[in-house]
């Protein structure tokens, strides 16, 4: 009787308490499983597994003369399109920034129409939406990514924002309306309401716990109610009260 007192109490209050987080991961789990991955990430609107490939015949400096280019030592090298051009992404000890494949010499960082035009020519929403470009240095809830970056802010139905990374002028992130609905039950999916990336919370673990010992509870209530072992209870005290009159 002791046990069954004590696991329906604490069923009970932890029903009431963990409740409505449960209501919550069900709700929030079940909305980013209907939403389909490749809208959330802004596939639909913004292309960036598109590949422009070296044109053929085209002189390339080695990797030497864009090594003594360098400031630093050099850790990778990679020939790409970039905007129409052929440059060379060059990772070394200071960061990674872009050189005249042809000449080996160094390139400026991206400018904002640089940036812009990187994103328009990922566009694939239709039409030609107005655009802002404006430079971020510190990190939001939007955009987590290497910084500084440049957000390329569509005036689209779905707000539209393309981040391009100032070192390499690639597509770092695409943030649409549904990537921002998927980002806010991801945080209450995980309990961190401020970021939406850390799903080592304590308060998600305090909830986790809860709701083991809330099934553990159940668990022990469903065996002490279950109606054999119940039938088997009356018919015992029913036998003893008998041989004791």
């Amino acid at each position: 009787m002791r046990l069954h007192l004590l696991a329906s109490r604490t069923h009970k209050w932890l029903a009431i308490i963990i409740g409505a987080q449960l209501l919550l991961w069900f709700a929030s789990g079940a909305l980013m499983s209907f939403l389909p991955i490749d809208r959330v990430h802004g596939d639909h609107l913004v292309s960036r597994k598109a590949v422009a490939t070296l044109p053929s015949g085209v002189p390339l400096a080695p990797p030497s003369a864009i090594a003594a280019a360098s400031a630093a030592p050099i850790e990778t090298v990679t020939y790409r399109m970039w905007l129409g051009r052929p440059v060379a992404e060059v990772t070394s000890a200071n960061g990674t920034r872009l050189f005249n494949a042809r000449t080996g010499a160094a390139l400026p960082s991206p400018t904002a129409a640089e940036a812009e035009a990187v994103a328009r020519a990922a566009w694939r929403g239709g039409g030609r939406p107005a655009a802002a470009v404006e430079r971020i240095d510190r990190p939001s809830a939007e955009y987590r990514g290497a910084l500084p970056a440049w957000r390329v802010a569509f005036a689209d139905p779905d707000s539209t924002r393309v981040f391009v990374a100032a070192d390499t002028g690639r597509i770092a992130a695409v943030r649409t309306g549904t990537w921002r609905l998927y980002d806010f039950f991801w945080g209450l999916h995980i309990m961190d309401w401020q970021n939406h990336e850390n799903f080592n919370t304590p308060w998600l673990l305090a909830f986790a716990i809860g709701g083991l010992a809330l099934w553990l509870g159940g668990a022990v209530l469903l065996y002490m109610r279950w109606p054999k072992r119940r039938r088997r209870s009356v018919v015992g005290r029913r036998t003893f009260q008998q041989e004791s009159a």
